[in-house]
Parts: C-alpha cells; sequence; structure tokens
C-alpha cells in the first residue's frame, strides 16, 4: 500500500458486539477488524464463549447485540451458499461420519462450488487432492475415514476446510487431538494462508503459540470481559493472569514471547 493510499476495507468485521447465552453475558461491546492477511486468536478459560463467538463471527448465531460484517455485508444479505463460498468453519468437535473414503469426506468441502445437480469434476477432485497433500495425509486418500486416528481425523478435516477455499478461515481449536509436530505445521499452514490473502481466526488454550502466531488476540475472561487488540498487547501476563486465574512469568526465547505459570 503506497502512502496515502486508503486501507482495503475489512475482511470480517464486528461493531459493538454483545453476547449472551446460559443466561450469562459473555461480552460486551467488542469491536473487531480482521483484514486479509491477518491472523486472530481467541483465547479465554473454560465457558468463557470461544465457541459462541466464533459461531457468532460465522453467521451460526444473532449476537445479543451489535453487527457483524464480512466483506461489507451482513450475513443475511448473502445465501447460505454464498456465504460458504466466502467463510469456512472447522468446529471443535467433528460430527459423527458414516463410512466412506478420505478423499470423499474432503469433497465435502466443495458442496458450495457445485451445481445442485451436478457432480464434483475432474477440477474439484484435484482440489481435494492437494488439499489431502498439504495437509501430509494425501497416502491415506482411499482409506475409510472411520480408520483413522483421531489427529488424522483432524488434518482430514482441516484439508476439507482447504478444498473449500474460502477468504476467511474460522477453527475452533484446530490443534485438537494433533501432536507437536503437526501443532506447528497447522499453523504454519494458515498463517501461509493468510500470506496469501486469506483471513484467519482461530480458538487456541495454547498462550506461546498465540504470540507467535497470530497478529491480533481477544482474550474472553469468563466474567464477561473482554481484551481486543494487538496479540502483543493483550498478552500481557496481569491481563492473562486475571482471565486465567493464576499468575504467569512473561520471557523471551529466541525472539519468541514465552509465558510461564508460576
Amino acid at each position: 500500500m503506497t502512502p496515502g493510499e486508503a486501507k482495503p476495507a475489512p475482511l470480517l468485521e464486528a461493531e459493538a458486539l454483545a453476547l449472551f447465552a446460559g443466561g450469562r453475558w459473555l461480552c460486551a461491546d467488542l469491536a473487531l477488524r480482521l483484514h486479509a492477511g491477518e491472523c486472530l486468536a481467541v483465547l479465554g478459560p473454560n465457558g468463557s464463549g470461544k465457541t459462541t463467538l466464533l459461531h457468532t463471527l460465522a453467521g451460526l448465531r444473532d449476537p445479543g447485540a451489535g453487527l457483524i460484517r464480512l466483506q461489507g455485508r451482513g450475513y443475511r444479505e448473502r445465501s447460505p451458499r454464498a456465504t460458504a463460498r466466502l467463510r469456512a468453519l472447522l468446529p471443535q468437535i467433528q460430527p459423527e461420519q458414516f463410512s466412506c473414503s478420505v478423499i470423499e469426506s474432503v469433497l465435502v468441502g466443495r458442496h458450495p462450488h457445485v451445481g445442485r445437480w451436478a457432480w464434483e469434476s475432474r477440477a474439484d477432485i484435484e482440489i481435494a487432492q492437494a488439499a489431502l497433500a498439504r495437509v501430509g495425509i494425501d497416502h491415506l486418500a482411499h482409506r475409510d475415514v472411520l480408520s483413522l486416528s483421531g489427529g488424522e481425523r483432524q488434518r482430514a478435516a482441516i484439508a476439507a476446510l482447504l478444498a473449500q477455499q474460502p477468504a476467511l478461515y474460522l477453527l475452533d481449536e484446530p490443534l485438537n487431538h494433533l501432536d507437536l509436530r503437526f501443532q506447528i505445521q497447522t499453523l504454519e499452514l494458515f498463517r501461509a494462508l493468510a500470506r496469501d490473502g486469506a483471513g484467519v481466526v482461530m480458538v487456541l488454550h495454547d498462550i506461546n503459540l498465540t504470540a507467535r502466531f497470530a497478529d491480533q488476540a481477544i482474550l474472553l475472561d469468563g466474567h464477561g470481559g473482554v481484551l481486543a487488540g494487538l496479540a502483543r498487547e493483550v498478552l500481557q501476563p496481569g491481563r492473562l493472569a486475571d482471565a486465567f486465574g493464576h499468575p504467569l512469568i512473561r520471557a523471551e526465547v529466541d525472539g519468541h514471547a514465552v509465558f510461564v505459570p508460576r
């Protein structure tokens, strides 16, 4: 962007957002602006409303108050199919699957791009194969999805999201069931997608990985309080201790911020 050039409109925008669930307010007056190329992490203790927030940002539930815009328009201004071409959601808990091949499960991600009465094309199959390769399980393409381990199923679910080719990825605990190597590879993958122009919102439990991979952060405290802003500003020991109920020490290792429980 050249000097004086206007910054592009946000990919995802929320204004004065408030969430109400389970008879209580989870947050109020939340504002966020996520541009293409950015990664935002959502943190908070159990039951603080992270999944509720993600589903609200996905347009799957109405906020208690406030507005959400995806590429400048509210969710009700688009058809579900048009929305699915723009944003993809990885749920925290994968739905029960029926017996099918891994490649068939990944092709589900192509449904927003396939005509109502049409079959997947050769191009769709190639996109699904490339998605499997990108998460490192292309060798499992013809295995029954029910035979996969928990970590392999998670990677297949991520591949289905990649096959969807959205502008915005909404990820609810994308590191579930993954060992350390694949946790890092998964976050590096979404960081690369952001560099290529996507936007990423992800619920994470690991503060250190948040500090390493997120540009922005939202911290829910479980009592209706919320902090949002640049990750380096939100991730302060005192703020984290207040939210999680345990003191932390901040250190630096190889140029990365590291938070250690006292």
